[in-house]
């Protein structure tokens, strides 16, 4: 059974590593959740807008946004208990890490997509 993954920052863009994720998630049979502002859907997946429209669990979230963007949603995605947040290279963001680990969340310094394709999601 997969996992519901959250995608915050996911990109319509299929050359960037976001849009990748969404897509590489759903062939690995996950419910994706991708996050962005303006796009409708990413890979038939709708987007939502805003973290705090995501009802019911969430098992995995994935970052590809910077610790800028991340620290001014740092309630938001604390509110979301996932289990498991995945900071990918560039998304590094101590005091989320801090925040998540002191709420007993899982935090994964890594590469959603590499996890994926080397069966360590």
């Amino acid at each position: 059974m997969g996992q519901r993954v959250v995608v915050l920052g996911a990109s319509p863009n299929p050359e960037r590593y976001s849009n990748q994720a969404v897509r590489d998630l759903l062939a690995h049979g996950h419910t994706v959740l991708p996050v962005h502002l303006q796009v409708a859907e990413i890979h038939g997946q709708p987007c939502i807008k805003d973290l705090q429209a995501i009802e019911g669990k969430v098992d995995t979230l994935t970052l590809y946004v910077g610790a800028d963007k991340s620290t001014k949603l740092m309630e938001r995605i604390l509110l979301l208990k996932p289990k498991r947040i995945i900071f990918n290279p560039g998304t590094e963001n101590p005091a989320l890490e801090q925040a998540a680990q002191t709420q007993h969340i899982e935090t994964v310094q890594g590469c959603t997509l590499v996890m994926l394709r080397t069966n360590q999601f």
